[in-house]
Formats: structure tokens, C-alpha cells, sequence
């Protein structure tokens, strides 16, 4: 995929010893704030792939996540598919996005600002129109913790076994992944703290 897929940043080169957290579709009261607790408990930073949506639901939650030392990020407004969604609505719902998260980081230091797609999936004139002003992330670890199929500790082992240095990191700050994120989380980050990893923004 990243050979077929250039242009995209799927882990960060050189990066010995640190690590990419990232979770994405909230903010959500339900979940969000259990995440923050557990970055807290290990000094860990992490980058939150928001949508719109979410955001415009939970502004307090997301200034939790900013007052945490994270970082917000794009992730469309109404999680949509790209390869099913046309050009022009596409873009226009990315923007609204950023409209939004603008709004809520306004006074913070703002960097290029990042962008996933929801399920990974975007067509190539939707990539092209949005590189000049966005970094487009993937990763490298998907832990699958919305798999209702899949145990918690079988999410959390395979999550280990993927994650090499520079990793990028998928958890989800949903429901829908809440029972296995709940459990894989917290042993994610002591595993890794105790092998001497640091946990760093995008």
C-alpha cells in the first residue's frame, strides 16, 4: 500500500525510540476523557483525528484534549468515504472541518495542518487537491480495536507486534472500539514506556 500509495506519510523516519500515537472519530464525553487520563499517566502525547461533527457537539472536550498538550486534527466532517463521495462535497466537507477546528484552537501555534481520511480510503484527485495544504497521514499499526470480532487481548498483542520505531498508531476515541480500546490502551502505553519509547505529536 505505501509503494501504490506515495505522497502519504505513513510512519515518521528516524524516529528511534519514539513513538505515534493518533485516535480517531471523536471527541466523545462517553470515551475521550478515558483516553486523556491514560496519556496523562504516562506523559504521552497523542493526535486526535477528529469529526466535525463530534467537534461541533463537544468543543469542551476538545479543549480538554488542547489543554492536554495534544493535538487536533482533520478528519472530515461527516466521516466520509471518499471513493463514494463526489470531488466538490468531498473538499467542502474537509474544510468545514478545519473551519471548526480553527475556531477551537484559535491563539494556539498552528502548524501545517493534518489530515486522515476516514477508513483510509480517498481518491487520487481528492489526495491531489488537498496536499498543497494538508499533510495526509495513514500509519503503519492498525489495532483493529473496533472489531467486535477480535478479543481485547488479541488487539493488544497484535498492536504490539506491529509497532516498530516511528510508528504511526490507530486507536479509535469511539464506542464503537471502546471495550477492546479500554483494555489494549493503558497496557499499550506501559509496555512501550517500559522499553524506553517516548510518545510524541505528529
Amino acid at each position: 500500500m505505501k509503494k501504490l500509495l506515495p505522497g502519504y506519510t505513513w510512519h515518521r523516519e528516524g524516529a528511534d525510540k519514539k513513538l505515534y500515537l493518533t485516535f480517531d472519530d471523536g471527541p466523545i464525553p462517553e470515551v475521550t476523557p478515558f483516553v486523556l487520563e491514560q496519556l496523562a499517566n504516562y506523559n504521552a502525547k497523542a493526535t486526535f483525528f477528529c469529526v466535525g461533527d463530534n467537534l461541533a457537539k463537544h468543543p469542551e472536550i476538545a479543549q480538554q484534549v488542547l489543554a492536554g498538550g495534544h493535538k487536533l486534527a482533520n478528519h472530515t466532517y461527516n466521516h466520509l468515504k471518499g471513493w463514494q463521495t463526489p470531488f466538490d462535497a468531498y473538499l467542502q466537507n474537509v474544510q468545514q472541518c478545519q473551519h471548526l477546528l480553527e475556531t477551537i484552537a484559535a491563539g494556539t501555534t498552528q502548524q501545517r495542518p493534518l489530515f486522515r481520511p476516514p477508513y483510509g480510503r480517498i481518491t487520487s484527485k481528492q489526495a491531489a487537491a488537498l496536499r498543497p495544504t494538508y499533510e495526509l497521514i495513514m500509519w503503519d499499526v492498525l489495532t483493529n480495536d473496533y472489531d467486535a470480532t477480535l478479543s481485547a487481548d488479541k488487539c493488544l498483542q497484535q498492536s504490539i507486534t506491529r509497532t516498530q520505531p516511528g510508528s504511526i498508531i490507530v486507536f479509535h476515541d469511539s464506542l464503537k472500539a471502546e471495550r477492546n480500546m479500554r483494555y489494549a490502551l493503558p497496557r499499550f502505553l506501559e509496555h512501550f514506556t517500559r522499553q524506553g519509547y517516548s510518545f510524541e505529536l505528529l
